[in-house]
């Protein structure tokens, strides 16, 4: 049953791990689905709320503090009687292009790296930290930021200089608000995505026949993203590794 009491968010959708989310935490609460553009929630928005539940899609850039601020209004417009009960940073910086030698880089990707995984967080973080502790008295489960991380976040790799240093930073900021959050009753994780994500049919769910073993069903993304979530306080995971079972280790 879906809550009527507490609300999720996941900043940064798009068709595999943001997706998959989103419609997991719908079985349980309202989420609210955070783009910078209309066009990458449209659809999962659609698709919940089709099935009966609720979501809503709001347009923010989480780099932004004036456009994070005004999305954090209208959540409050929209959702004025519910607490926060668990929300996902999954921001992904269009930093691929930046996977060049590094003689061929430059500060503006340097800085898109930086923004998206770091500063992004950061903004993200101060606006739902306070929120997030106002629910630890009431939530059925730990109030929860969960941060998607990646192979980057704790190995560099030529050509992957900036994104290592951008996916890196946002790691140990995530450890830090997992060591002063976690005594106060909110749970800090930081999931390390290490290898590719299938980007399956919608009509895989939930059991993914289809994901080709070297890729990662985003949808067993999101079973662990509710694990982590329900985790009594007694432990609390930091930091999960996800990989394909046939990775070389």
């Amino acid at each position: 049953m879906v809550s009527n009491k507490f609300f999720a968010i996941v900043a940064g959708v798009g068709p595999g791990t943001g997706r998959s989310v989103a419609i997991r935490f719908s079985e349980a609460y309202p989420v609210v689905l955070l783009a910078r553009s209309p066009e990458s929630y449209n659809s999962v928005v659609a698709e919940i709320n089709k099935a009966g539940r609720k979501a809503i899609g709001i347009t923010a850039d989480a780099t932004d503090e004036s456009s994070l601020k005004s999305a954090f209004e209208t959540i409050k417009k929209e959702l004025p009687d519910l607490k926060l009960a668990a929300t996902i940073y999954n921001v992904r910086p269009n930093s691929r292009p930046s996977r060049k030698p590094f003689l061929e880089l430059t500060l503006e990707d340097l800085d898109t790296s930086l923004n998206g995984n770091i500063r992004g967080l950061f903004n993200f973080a101060q606006s739902i930290l306070p929120l997030l502790l106002g629910s630890v008295e009431h939530s059925p489960q730990p109030p929860t930021l969960i941060v998607t991380g990646a192979t980057a976040s704790i190995r560099g790799s030529a050509k992957w200089s900036v994104i290592a240093a951008g996916k890196s930073g946002q790691r140990i900021l995530t450890q830090s608000l997992a060591r002063e959050f976690g005594p106060l009753g909110v749970h800090v994780a930081h999931a390390i995505i290490d290898g590719g994500i299938d980007v399956p049919d919608a009509t895989h769910y939930p059991r993914n026949e289809g994901t080709p073993d070297n890729r990662i069903s985003p949808y067993a993304i999101a079973e662990s993203y509710w694990y982590l979530h329900t985790q009594h306080k007694s432990a609390f995971t930091q930091e999960l590794d996800l990989r394909p079972f046939i990775e070389h280790f």
